[in-house]
């Protein structure tokens, strides 16, 4: 057991499905009104409480002793939910028949279920002085004890059932859990010791080995979990430890080996196996995958062997192969883990991210259309393709889709704002401005201080040079949200400018310049144009200079604009 806080109580669910044990019968009734009691009980088997009821409140007109008829009829109020009716009703059957074990029993477990503790603990008590060789109870009171905080009590129990029933590897766990939570931990690990001594368990073994390890004892750790895998070679968490062990303290001759075993192993389930293959792929240093490709290829080929068909390890090597520059064998993976699994929301999501980063922009309009149908209420499959259809220029197909979602999905602000924002975004690529505005002023509607459509909406009225008391209000609201965005500090800077305040512009190109706006030529270009209207012209160049090197296509007449400003001061 490995919680190191136990919880004693018992759910609703779990008591009634107890109740409803048709075998073992806790009571035996020997009187005339047997024959209705049984079938009562099979009324109550079948779930006709009501009619298990009417026949036991007959039993009890005529014989109001008859313990079986009230302990049924507790049973049936636990079903309906009437604790309070249920515990009157087992009160009498415990008065009745106060050595019946099973009354008592139920009882203490209802006093559980409805959270009153100090009385669970004593009706545990009694039942355990009277009834001294049931195993199960002492358990349940180490558990009462330690959701009391009483773990003193807990430990002197488990001393007990030590004593009468001997020592077992799940009594050895009980009290290194208990020991811990008291914080005594050398004496948690002694307790382990002692038993290991006695005993042969790969449990306790590996849960030392992991306690050394933790110590930096790595040499001891490796011993323990080596006389683990002796017991049971196989044992998963003594292969995983070791391997870890292994990686760690850089022994990567033997890693390797020690975990194509891990994967290998039965008794681990594909999830845990895909967590800790996942975990290497993402959180260890890249030269560490890049330097064992080899073998971590061996080793996703052992998990992919075993586990053919599995979602997790499907998924894990196409994270694998693409992490490492293969995206044809990534693509494979991702593929063939949604087209396996057709109805798996993350199979299909992981193939249509894949297809995004992986710039495949048909494949990703397309598959995005799929697994739209495949789950209409994910309309993030529709936004996707979008993206496919806006790398394609397909801009009509964009549209069409931000429509499709705005009607599937009238009523979430924020698959709107996007649509709306993403249309506002088209007509201005379309040259159909009023339509771009008019979609950003439904955005904005939605999220007054979306800076996605503020600095947008911002920068396209200044570039047409309109409304620019109104760009400036929209741009201000960006740099107040995100002061450190290069792009939000170019479209302000560059509305000051338009307003003729190219000194107030300068300091907010400065800080993008620190921000990242030197990758940008747009940003460097009127960083430029800034400096050469408050005449600093060698800095202007420098800028303009810069621009150039990293211009694409992105401003098609820098080159001739900058001729004509170095003619314009004769340079």
């Amino acid at each position: 057991m490995k919680k190191l806080i136990f919880n004693i109580l018992v759910s609703l669910a779990l008591l009634m499905s107890v109740c409803r044990t048709a075998d073992a019968q806790p009571v035996r009734p020997e009187s005339s009104s047997e024959n209705m009691i049984l079938s009562a009980v099979e009324r109550y088997n079948e779930r006709d409480f009501e009619a298990s009821k009417a026949l036991l409140a007959a039993v009890l007109a005529n014989d109001e002793g008859n313990d079986a008829a009230w302990y049924y009829l507790s049973m049936i109020a636990v079903e309906n939910k009437e604790m309070d009716e249920a515990e009157e009703f087992l009160r009498k059957a415990c008065e009745l028949d106060s050595g019946n074990f099973w009354y008592r029993y139920r009882l203490a477990r209802l006093y559980a279920v409805t959270r009153r503790q100090e009385l669970t603990i004593s009706m545990y008590e009694k039942l355990l002085e009277d009834f001294p060789k049931k195993s199960n109870l002492y358990f349940d009171m180490v558990e009462l004890y330690a959701a009391q905080g009483e773990y003193e009590k807990a430990l002197e129990t488990l001393d007990e059932i030590e004593t009468v029933f001997g020592m077992t590897e799940g009594i050895a766990m009980y009290r290194f859990n208990l020991l811990r939570t008291l914080e005594r931990h050398e004496e948690a690990y002694e307790s382990l010791e002692e038993y290991n001594r006695q005993y042969s368990s790969p449990y306790v073994l590996s849960t030392l080995a992991d306690y050394q390890m933790s110590m930096y004892n790595d040499s001891t750790a490796l011993a323990y979990y080596d006389e683990a895998l002796d017991i049971a070679p196989d044992y998963s968490p003594a292969l995983l430890g070791k391997a870890e062990t292994l990686r760690m303290t850089r022994k990567y001759d033997r890693y390797f080996d020690v975990l194509e075993k891990y994967v290998r192993s039965s008794d681990s389930p594909s999830s845990a196996k895909s967590d800790y293959l996942m975990a290497i792929v993402q959180r260890t240093d890249p030269k560490f995958v890049r330097s064992f490709m080899p073998q971590l290829d061996s080793v996703m080929a052992v998990a992919l062997e075993v586990h053919p068909s599995d979602s997790s390890i499907l998924q894990t090597a196409g994270i694998y192969y693409y992490s490492t520059d293969r995206k044809d064998k990534a693509r494979e993976h991702f593929r063939l883990n949604a087209e396996t699994y057709p109805q798996s929301l993350s199979a299909s999501a992981n193939l249509v991210e894949f297809l995004m980063f992986a710039e495949e922009w048909e494949a990703l309009s397309d598959e995005g259309r799929k697994a739209y149908e495949r789950f209409p209420e994910e309309t993030g499959f529709l936004e996707m393709a979008s993206v496919g259809d806006y790398n394609l220029k397909e801009y009509d197909k964009v549209l069409d889709l931000c429509e499709k979602v705005l009607e599937v999905a009238p009523d979430d602000s924020s698959r709107t704002l996007r649509a709306w924002s993403t249309m506002g975004d088209i007509y201005h690529q379309l040259g159909e401005d009023k339509k771009a505005y008019k979609a950003y002023d439904k955005a904005l509607k939605i999220n007054p201080d979306y800076v996605y459509v503020l600095n947008n909406y911002a920068y396209y009225l200044s570039v047409q040079g309109k409304k620019l008391k109104k760009a400036y209000n929209m741009s201000r609201r960006t740099i107040e949200a995100e002061p450190d965005n290069a792009t939000y500090l170019d479209t302000f800077g560059w509305i000051l400018y338009l307003q003729g305040k190219a000194l107030e512009a300068k300091p907010f190109f400065k800080h993008a310049m620190l921000y990242g706006g030197k990758e940008s030529p747009v940003v460097l270009d009127h960083y430029a144009e800034v400096l050469y209207a408050l005449k600093e012209y060698d800095m202007a160049f420098v800028y303009w200079n810069l621009a150039k090197q990293k211009n694409k296509g992105d401003i098609p007449d820098l080159d001739a604009r900058i001729e004509e400003r170095k003619k314009a001061i004769n340079r």
